[in-house]
């Protein structure tokens, strides 16, 4: 995935402008949370979001370029976090800076950032130079007061950033934080005069964030190498025959492309010289090739195995298939699970309430309990402090719900949002569309009857005329069927007339052609087919002239896809059709579909959703699979939007929820399967976390764990909390 993050705005026209800064520096989930609600309280911001995962701020503001409230933004994150610098897109440029600096910048557009491993690098050298002042202070032969000072270097050594940002942060009214915690904890140490355990319990605290930090950059790399599906290059054929390789953003619709063996296909376009095999896991998740020939359509993020291609690009960069992947995972992230959003309000109180318990100790034990001293109940709350941090929850929550969505673009299933993700786990109704969805779409004319005062031919010559100009499967088929060159000089007049067929006008002739309900709608008398399969009936100047008769096939994992949702828990698969209920109930009783309601217009799928919706309970979630742009309402109105995107319209891609790339109903089963995965690791590390601090935060109340256990019981789970998150990438 390219890190580079954009800070991008609508056109002038929108009354929001939306922004996305790239935070570098950002290494905990807890300065992502404050920065998140310090920026949504800055007037005339809204939408504030900060992905922790991608290191990203998004934002909305109500003013287009309200130049004083992105300052006060930069501000405000300089306040909260000065460590952290954020980054305008693609150009490395620092918020803020004055734009006539940028092309002199460029070429050095990663001015600010620093080696991944640099800040774990200099904690290291300082946590081993903080160890040999410890051993010095705690062994060698020196006066005390040279030790205590030795002790005081090693503490400062080992901790003085933690110390610093507790500081800075009470200033800025940010208590109560892992900084705050950690620092009063040690303190009290040496209050007690534990001075070897205070400064070891920083230099383990530090030890446990620099692990932390290399497995959270672990998963971020991992999940980024699985959608590294970003072009570098694109080769440009140019007139004189020559090629030259270019950037992809640069090249044009209509230019030609070359695409070398082993090389990606930059761009969508279509082959014109040349045949391959194609890799396309990378996009659908499948491993068998995909041949391609002279006419074919290939997409940007496909590997070419063999052959030499020339391909001519249909889209910009922009607007291809790998850049609308990219945005939609990266973008991903930033639709919280509820399960997400309820442990950020959860640590949010947990943390006051654990540091006032702790007080409590330090103040009631030595009251209640005989013998104990007051530095004994300070101990003892200190390490009630130590183990209070919320690391483990707020970090591994996100790494899981990210771990998951990079696990299903493996597969080739596109989700749009953890909240999607863990919605699947209580899918309880599937609505599904019948053609492009559960059959492949692909329509062949497979009879053809007129009445006496027409033949086959005319029929079948004036019913490719009349749907020329639509896309739709079944006119694309009749089309295919009629293999002529098509004169549009002879069309005079045509109209898509939606759910029932279109009308036009060719050599003077209105031309009918739909189904039962549009001879109905104009009157004409007709004998209604009882044939399985789509009908399209047609009638010349107001009679009726015959029919077609078009069969569709059924996709091959259809029904497995079925058997697999129901495995999974989905208790009511409908089918929801405009077709013929002859063709309908062949099909869903083949399938083993639950309820079928065929012959439905766009609305009326519409107010069947909405009829199904009133069924389901609170907790139950309604799920529509669909492909075609007259699915858009529903897929919108669903709680969770399936669209078959391989061949699906833009307009179903961008309205739904989830994508299956490869049009396989079995991957709404698969997808179904990661989320259960995902649900399962979240409260495996829920339920580790809070049982183990829990355990210890008892322990230490009572006096049997020292502050070595405690820190463990911090950093250490927040480690292994991580790891586990990150086994839903290989499941």
């Amino acid at each position: 995935m390219n890190p580079a993050i954009v800070l991008e705005s609508q056109s002038k026209e929108d009354e929001e402008s939306h922004h996305e800064w790239l935070l570098e520096g950002i290494d905990c989930a807890n300065c992502a949370a404050k920065i998140e609600n310090g920026v949504a309280e800055i007037d005339g911001v809204i939408n504030s979001n900060v992905n922790y995962m991608t290191q990203t701020l998004s934002f909305d503001l109500v003013a287009e370029n309200d130049a004083k409230t992105l300052s006060s933004v930069k501000t405000k994150i300089k306040k909260l976090e000065p460590d952290i610098i954020p980054l305008i897109k693609a150009t490395g440029q620092e918020v803020g800076e004055d734009r006539s600096l940028q092309s002199e910048k460029s070429g050095q557009k990663q001015n600010h950032k620093r080696p991944e491993n640099w800040g774990i690098n200099l904690t290291i050298g300082r946590l081993i130079l903080a160890v040999s002042v410890l051993l010095l202070a705690s062994f060698a032969p020196i006066t005390p007061s040279l030790s205590f000072g030795l002790f005081v270097v090693a503490y400062l050594v080992a901790g003085y950033d933690v110390i610093w940002r507790a500081v800075r942060n009470i200033f800025n009214g940010q208590v109560f934080d892992e900084n705050f915690l950690m620092t009063i904890a040690t303190l009290a140490a040496f209050y007690v005069q534990e001075y070897p355990e205070a400064v070891a319990v920083m230099l383990f605290y530090q030890v446990g964030e620099v692990f932390q930090d290399v497995a959270v950059n672990k998963s971020r790399r991992s999940i980024a190498d699985l959608m590294d599906i970003r072009p570098d290059y694109a080769n440009i054929k140019l007139a004189d025959g020559s090629t030259r390789q270019v950037s992809p953003e640069s090249i044009k619709v209509g230019d030609t492309i070359l695409v070398r063996p082993g090389e990606k296909v930059p761009l969508d376009g279509k082959v014109v010289v040349g045949s391959s095999a194609m890799d396309t896991s990378a996009l659908t998740g499948e491993s068998m090739p995909r041949s391609v020939k002279e006419g074919d359509d290939v997409l940007s993020g496909f590997i070419n195995k063999i052959g030499l291609l020339e391909v001519v690009v249909e889209k910009p960069f922009s607007e291809s298939t790998v850049t609308k992947i990219l945005e939609l995972v990266e973008n991903a992230s930033s639709r919280k699970a509820p399960t997400e959003q309820f442990i950020t309000k959860f640590a949010r109180y947990y943390t006051p309430i654990v540091v006032i318990l702790a007080v409590l100790l330090a103040v009631l034990l030595p009251l209640t309990i005989p013998g104990m001293t007051f530095n004994d109940g300070v101990y003892r709350a200190a390490i009630f402090l130590v183990i209070s941090c919320p690391c483990a929850l707020v970090v591994s929550i996100p790494v899981s719900f990210f771990g998951g969505i990079g696990a299903s673009s493996r597969k080739g299933i596109l989700v749009k949002g953890g909240n999607f993700l863990e919605g699947l786990n209580d899918v309880k109704y599937v609505i599904m569309d019948k053609t492009g969805t559960l059959t492949k779409g692909e329509f062949e004319i497979t009879d053809i009857q007129s009445t006496p005062e027409f033949n086959n031919e005319e029929l079948l010559e004036l019913a490719a005329y009349a749907e020329t100009h639509s896309s739709h499967p079944i006119a694309v088929s009749i089309k295919e069927h009629y293999g002529k060159e098509i004169d549009e000089r002879r069309i005079d007049e045509y109209n898509d007339l939606s759910g029932h067929g279109v009308q036009a006008v060719v050599d003077g002739k209105e031309i009918l052609a739909g189904n039962a309900k549009l001879m109905a709608k104009y009157g004409i008398p007709f004998k209604e087919v009882e044939e399985v399969g789509t009908v399209v009936y047609l009638a010349i100047e107001g009679a009726y002239a015959g029919y077609l008769l078009i069969a569709d096939t059924i996709k091959e994992d259809a029904a497995e896809g079925i058997a697999l949702m129901k495995e999974k828990g989905v208790e009511h698969i409908i089918m929801l059709t405009g077709d013929s209920k002859a063709v309908a109930e062949a099909v869903g009783s083949k399938l083993g579909i639950d309820e079928i309601h065929s012959e439905l217009l766009p609305q009326d799928k519409v107010e069947k959703m909405e009829e199904i919706m009133v069924r389901k309970n609170k907790k139950e979630k309604v799920a529509f699979v669909g492909d075609g742009i007259n699915d858009t309402p529903v897929l919108a109105r669903s709680d969770i939007g399936i669209a078959m995107g391989g061949l699906g319209s833009d307009a179903a891609i961008e309205a739904a929820d989830i994508v299956i790339m490869d049009d396989k109903p079995s991957k709404i089963g698969t997808a179904m399967q990661v989320a259960k995965d995902t649900r399962q690791i979240v409260w495996q590390n829920i339920i580790l976390a809070l049982a183990i601090k829990g355990g210890f935060l008892v322990l230490g109340a009572l006096g049997v764990a020292s502050m070595w256990e405690a820190v463990f019981a911090d950093v250490g789970v927040t480690v292994v909390a991580v790891l586990n998150a990150m086994r839903v990438l290989k499941k």
